[in-house]
């Protein structure tokens, strides 16, 4: 497992490049299903996560070869996985339902897995799906499917942007036009449709409430480079806010990043933005309140850096979290190290202003484990961070090299589960 030895930093100075959006990735590569030849993505990074969706991908038929930072997926000779261990390892593999419901018209797939930060139901999905033809049943820890998608009208109960990525892949291949309306509109979903389209799809409104397929015969193979990664960019920024740094960071969409930098700007950052990505300068001095929410409101995958932030600032700074409910565990850790937080089922009270000290902490999920080697930048002493199950790995590339390249101090070492390291 990672073990993650962070010590306190100066001020965090320089650049870095942001990669392309792991949450992006995941369902492009799902929709490289319904192409006819083999699709190219171009600047994929080195996230487990990634690696297990191409083994998803493998377990369904598809031919994949990675070179560098490229990866090209043959979709040719399409089947019912043969192998659950991938669908566990993360909750994006329920993403290949859709372009195998439009593909084989019969099958299962593994029910999906991921970090346990709350319930996350697939029934979305399923309602979708059947409102367009498809029987659904779940048994037996799969989901299996028959019929022919046809066109549909679909209503989202929640703007879900699983549902709505799998839905929309499910359609395009429909003939006739279907709506999804309530849809989520997150950038990633926008980022997908365009490399739909140009693969030949014909897609309106993504980025809106309401979205609208007209189905084609076939899509074509093409090359794409998905967006930015906008909470890798989050992230990195928070580390900036905490550290009273100057940094850039290259290649960061700000349109895509509207909620946090209108809240580090509250806190009492400077933030300039121009073509090529971010200049932060400052520390986070002022208390803020974040209330979590659909794009583009705040995202729950920059709650828990944000709470660390909170921890600096002065006054009360109030988190409500409204689409997990298991998504505060980092937050015992962080008053481990010192900090005031009290949580009452999706409310938490972040009193600023103490001393964090180093401690032995561990990552519960991905954004905790992110959230918590924040903290280690900003402890007296050294902070052990434990990551037993690899969480960080699977949706950053290296962010301690990223973090180091900025002036910071981790050193990460690879330690067996019974290391004396975990009793310390």
């Amino acid at each position: 497992m990672p073990v993650y030895h962070i010590k306190q930093t100066p001020a965090l100075q320089g650049e870095v490049h942001i990669d392309v959006a792991k949450n992006a990735v995941l369902p492009i590569i799902a929709a490289s299903l319904l192409c006819s030849s083999p699709v190219t993505i171009r600047r994929v990074p080195h996230f487990t996560d990634i690696d297990s969706m191409l083994s998803v991908l493998s377990s369904c038929g598809a031919a994949i070869k990675r070179e560098s930072d490229s990866v090209t997926i043959s979709p040719a000779a399409l089947h019912t996985p043969e192998n659950a261990a991938p669908f566990h390892l993360l909750r994006a593999s329920i993403l290949v339902l859709g372009p195998l419901c439009a593909r084989l018209q019969e099958g299962s797939v593994p029910l999906p897995g991921g970090c346990a930060i709350g319930q996350r139901p697939i029934d979305i999905h399923l309602k979708g799906l059947r409102a367009m033809g498809m029987t659904t049943t779940i048994e037996s820890n799969q989901v299996a499917f028959q019929g022919h998608i046809k066109n549909a009208n679909i209503y989202l109960d929640f703007p879900s942007v699983g549902a709505t990525e799998n839905l929309l892949m499910a359609a395009v291949l429909t003939k006739g036009v279907t709506r999804i309306e309530n849809a989520a509109k997150e950038p990633e979903i926008v980022d997908l449709a365009d490399f739909l389209c140009l693969a030949g799809a014909r897609i309106w409104g993504a980025g809106t409430g309401t979205i609208v397929i007209d189905g084609v015969d076939r899509l074509t193979g093409v090359e794409f480079t998905p967006i930015p990664d906008r909470i890798e960019a989050g992230t990195l920024a928070c580390a900036s806010a905490i550290t009273d740094g100057s940094i850039f960071l290259a290649g960061a969409r700000p349109d895509h990043m509207r909620s946090l930098l209108h809240k580090l700007r509250e806190s009492g950052m400077i933030i300039q933005e121009d073509a090529r990505g971010l200049y932060l300068r400052g520390r986070a001095r002022r208390a803020f309140d974040v209330h979590t929410l659909s794009y583009p409101g705040f995202p729950t995958d920059l709650q828990a850096p944000m709470m660390t932030v909170a921890c600096q600032t002065r006054g009360q700074s109030i988190f409500m979290e409204t689409i997990f409910e298991n998504r505060y565990m980092h937050a015992v850790s962080l008053c481990r190290m010192g900090a005031s937080i009290r949580t009452e089922g999706r409310l938490a009270l972040v009193q600023g202003g103490q001393a964090l000290i180093g401690a032995t902490v561990e990552a519960t999920d991905l954004r905790a484990g992110a959230a918590l080697m924040l903290a280690g930048l900003i402890a007296q002493g050294e902070t052990l961070l434990l990551d037993k199950r690899s969480h960080i790995a699977r949706g950053y590339d290296g962010l301690e090299r990223k973090l180091n390249a900025l002036g910071a101090c981790i050193q990460c070492e690879h330690a067996s589960v019974t290391s004396p390291v975990l009793t310390k």
